[in-house]
């Protein structure tokens, strides 16, 4: 078993194809002053010792010396030990609602960022249970199946944007059917299935498939993302332009919560539904109720020992900055004259 212990410096990998833009750019401004100086020929004539490679392969070797100490950094670590673990607790699956009406603004930053930061703060929050993430738009996808790993889980609620289906439209049945059969079959544990929506179902039937849940003991609850006014729908263009989804006719499209439906398929599903706001998302009050669930008792194999294996990482980075400290920018005498390819004669 691997995982990395405090993941969230991966994000700092970030900075290595700017420090090489950086580099580059200062190459090029630096060959182009020395041409004001003249033919380049005759100017490397006077500098036999510049080398133009070297610079190159150190800031090579301090890029791979950056890259392993961030990858240190981030404490990857084995596990090493596999028992038994018996918990108590719950499942829950989270289905997010990834279709392009999410990104409206009427919930700041919006609606996605909004919800994604909320579930973020619930993962913080539980102890035993099990969760487990879907998104959906036209399509619903397994985004972590049910885990006790809230590590991996938040890694992966990070990279979620409304890019990761590419059929879009919003089937909140598809998503419900998908996540009652997305729980652990053999676990006894209470099941809750969380919708975060703007409840613009366009689809399927979400309330008969919310009676179905509710049937096989799942109950279904639903947080509504956005207002009854709505708000525009701002897409991102390959320019960097930012403009605002329209319908065939041209018209600026407005997108509004569907309270009503979220509301019908809350109580179809044996829930609650919970409108979210600029101040609250309603997740702490879904909380309270999920720990009013009964909590059962489960076993599962867990990896208890885990061996951390920076020290490898940071000799290996360590290795490379004296690379770069003892080889010279410039060329020695002796490697001027050295050439494997010299014909006499």
């Amino acid at each position: 078993m691997f995982r990395f212990g405090n993941p969230e410096f991966l994000y700092v990998l970030l900075i290595i194809p700017i420090l090489a833009f950086l580099f580059g750019l200062a190459q090029y401004y630096k060959k182009k002053a020395l041409h004001k100086f003249g033919d380049m020929n005759v100017i490397e004539q006077l500098m036999p010792f510049v080398s133009k490679s070297r610079p190159i392969l150190k800031f090579l070797f301090l890029a791979i010396a950056i890259t392993f100490t961030i990858f240190a950094l981030a404490d990857p670590q084995f596990g090493s030990k596999l028992e038994k673990v018996k918990r108590k607790g719950v499942e829950i699956i989270i289905a997010l609602d990834v279709s392009n009406s999410m990104l409206a603004e009427d919930i700041k930053p919006n609606r996605l960022i909004r919800a994604k930061q909320a579930i973020s703060k619930l993962i913080d929050k539980m102890g035993d249970d099990r969760i487990g993430l879907i998104v959906f738009a036209g399509d619903s996808y397994i985004q972590v199946p049910v885990t006790s790993d809230y590590v991996a889980a938040k890694m992966f609620l990070s990279s979620i944007n409304t890019n990761i289906v590419s059929k879009q439209g919003t089937a909140i049945g598809s998503a419900i059917d998908l996540g009652m059969n997305s729980f652990s079959p053999e676990s006894e544990m209470d099941k809750a299935l969380i919708i975060i929506t703007d409840g613009e179902n366009h689809e399927d039937d979400a309330l008969k498939a919310a009676e179905l849940a509710e049937e096989k003991g799942i109950t279904i609850h639903t947080i509504g993302m956005g207002s009854p006014q709505g708000a525009p729908i701002p897409l991102q263009k390959e320019n960097g332009q930012t403009i605002f989804q329209k319908d065939a006719d041209g018209n600026v499209v407005i997108s509004k919560l569907n309270q009503g439906t979220l509301q019908e398929i809350a109580s179809a599903g044996g829930g609650v539904f919970i409108r979210a706001n600029n101040t609250q998302t309603g997740l702490n009050k879904l909380f309270e109720r999920i720990n009013k669930m009964e909590k059962k008792e489960m076993e599962e194999k867990v990896y208890t020992d885990f061996e951390h294996r920076f020290q490898y990482l940071l000799g290996i980075a360590l290795f490379f900055i004296l690379l770069d400290i003892f080889i010279p920018e410039r060329k020695s005498k002796w490697s001027k004259n050295f050439n494997l390819f010299k014909i006499d004669g």
